[in-house]
């Protein structure tokens, strides 16, 4: 088991600590619900740094990365970010990510934990572009402050105006004395916010400083299951969850990041899903009953004929109510459908519905 560079800091504040993606991960500290509303209405700080970071540069970075990802890089420019995906050969997603430009010819990726050595092997066997890759993931950290006061208790520790970084941009500048941090306005839980990469030595310092800085406004540390119930509100996607290596972006919504205007691995796959309509589809659903959705769950209709899965579900700390996302079939994945949730042998009455949540 792999632990990150903030582990001892973890365990020193009493964090439960479990496995996650071949690393030992703070899965709450306070509370899930404590930690959720936090983030929502003040700050919350993660430790992310299990995620994967590779930089890919020089002559061919950019062919290799229009190759290999849905999204069009060549939109980018210097200081912008992009969210994607890694089509597979047979129409499924190997991974999504986040395609960083930091100038031309150097671009730094971001891609999921539990994906690092496979995302790696996809890439390298296109690279005929002879791009350079550098797999920097066991060398770098990250840390996510979140919520809406996350502007203000970064602002504190750096001289770069973090109210001119917009959504999905990023510049590099210092934080508490750190040089060279990768300071990003993104993040996984839709309440805004930032994420900073910077190298493992100096991740206890910026842990220390953001958590004095954040004292003042309430900002509290939060594991991986407030994570989850964040982004799950949001209708944010879980690689492994809701989309995986048998399922498609225009299947999982994410034809907002599927761009035909170019070339890449899978296109005609794609192509023809768009043109000719798909028969399943990843939605949302608020249950209509004191009931929790969970993954695999079945999705059946009134006759109780199966009709899909639950990919993701969980009680919402803001609605009180269980939400989910499910691949459902056509017809039923009609915004407005009534389907039910296969609960212990019961059928829960649930409604298909617009995300996000809140």
């Amino acid at each position: 088991m792999k632990r990150t560079a903030l582990f001892d800091k973890h365990v020193s504040l009493g964090a439960k600590i479990v496995p996650f993606a071949g690393f030992e991960m703070p899965v709450q500290y306070s509370g899930v619900t404590e930690e959720h509303f936090a983030v929502r209405e003040k700050a919350g700080m993660f430790d992310v740094s299990h995620m994967g970071q590779f930089f890919i540069e020089g002559p061919g970075s950019k062919e290799l990365l229009q190759k290999v990802t849905t999204n069009n890089v060549d939109t980018l420019e210097d200081g912008k970010a992009q969210y994607s995906c890694l089509p597979n050969e047979n129409g499924g997603i190997v991974d999504d990510l986040i395609v960083y430009k930091i100038a031309d010819e150097k671009y730094f990726v971001v891609v999921n934990a539990s994906n690092i050595d496979k995302d790696w092997n996809h890439i390298s066997k296109y690279n005929t572009f002879g791009a350079k890759m550098t797999n920097a993931s066991d060398d770098m950290s990250l840390i996510a402050i979140q919520g809406p006061k996350a502007t203000e208790i970064l602002q504190k520790l750096t001289d770069t105006q973090l109210a001119d970084i917009p959504y999905y941009n990023f510049t590099i500048g210092a934080v508490a004395g750190v040089q060279d941090v990768i300071i990003s306005n993104t993040g996984y839980t839709g309440s805004g916010g930032f994420e900073i990469y910077f190298k493992n030595e100096n991740a206890e310092k910026l842990w220390d400083a953001l958590t004095e800085s954040g004292e003042e406004f309430g900002m509290i540390p939060c594991g991986l299951a407030s994570r989850d119930t964040l982004r799950l509100e949001k209708g944010f996607c879980l690689y492994g969850n809701d989309i995986d290596d048998t399922t498609s972006p225009i299947e999982a919504g994410l034809g907002w990041i599927t761009k035909f205007d170019k070339d890449f691995v899978s296109k005609e796959v794609f192509a023809k899903q768009k043109e000719e309509g798909i028969t399943r589809k990843l939605v949302g659903f608020e249950m209509q009953e004191k009931a929790i959705p969970r993954h695999d769950y079945e999705v059946v209709d009134a006759e109780g004929n199966v009709i899909g899965k639950v990919t993701s579900g969980t009680m919402s700390p803001m609605k009180k109510i269980g939400v989910g996302l499910a691949y459902i079939a056509k017809p039923h994945f009609k915004l407005g459908s009534d389907i039910f949730i296969r609960i212990r042998n019961k059928d829960i009455p649930a409604k298909v519905v617009k995300l996000p949540f809140v």
